[in-house]
């Protein structure tokens, strides 16, 4: 697989603006793989925020922070678009360009959904558990092999199923939206946390069912492609 040659299908990719956004970056010299690697600086930036914010008694601090992680989404986004672009549309892949194109974005997820499980320590505990933390990461692992089951079924010939219903953009914007509901949560009827809690939880569910659907589609390829086999 050559950088991006494989891709998922993303509206925007078509748009004017994406593509004057593309021409930019080219002429400034940037590479695809630079700018894989600018969206885990953006994932950082993110997960950082998210962590912070938990750690703050002041409400509008807090909601600074809280907009921040929510900025860098779509950015981690947008990035993870363009060096895409980049690599195909202007013919700037390079020999390594697949390491850059998935090992980022993982790194991403794992900071992303990782942070706002820590964002949740102490709301829900039994024992010596806590669940927000351990939901975190059960997300991030789960993620993560979301895209191993993709990337799997390429390697063994079945080509590349995208399918969701959380595919990294689906995880992504739901994340943003339960960031976005935790600002308002100092004037909700319910406690600081309990919406990243809750979107930790769809997401870990829906990574859940996207694994499955995948795993099902390249196990269904691979009966079929056995079947017209000779014998």
């Amino acid at each position: 697989m050559s950088h991006g040659t494989d891709r998922r299908e993303i509206p925007q990719r078509g748009s004017r603006w994406a593509a004057k956004s593309a021409d930019m970056l080219a002429a400034a010299k940037l590479t695809p793989n630079q700018i894989s690697v600018g969206s885990v600086v953006f994932a950082a930036v993110g997960a950082a925020a998210l962590i912070w914010s938990a750690h703050t008694d002041d409400a509008i601090i807090r909601a600074v922070l809280l907009a921040a992680a929510a900025a860098c989404i779509p950015l981690r986004l947008l990035l993870n678009m363009l060096d895409g672009m980049l690599a195909v549309e202007k013919g700037m892949s390079s020999p390594v360009g697949d390491i850059y194109n998935e090992l980022p974005d993982r790194i991403s997820d794992v900071l992303f959904l990782g942070a706002a499980g820590i964002a949740t320590a102490g709301l829900v505990t039994a024992d010596r558990v806590d669940f927000g933390m351990t939901l975190g990461f059960l997300a991030a692992i789960l993620a993560v092999l979301t895209a191993y089951i993709r990337c799997l079924g390429a390697a063994l010939g079945t080509g590349y199923f995208f399918d969701g219903p959380l595919a990294k953009p689906h995880r992504m914007w739901l994340l943003m939206i339960g960031v976005l509901v935790a600002i308002a949560e100092p004037w909700l009827p319910w406690s600081e946390g309990w919406a990243l809690f809750g979107t930790l939880a769809l997401i870990a569910l829906g990574s859940l069912l996207t694994c499955t659907r995948r795993l099902r589609r390249v196990s269904a390829a691979l009966h079929a492609r056995s079947k017209d086999l000779p014998s």
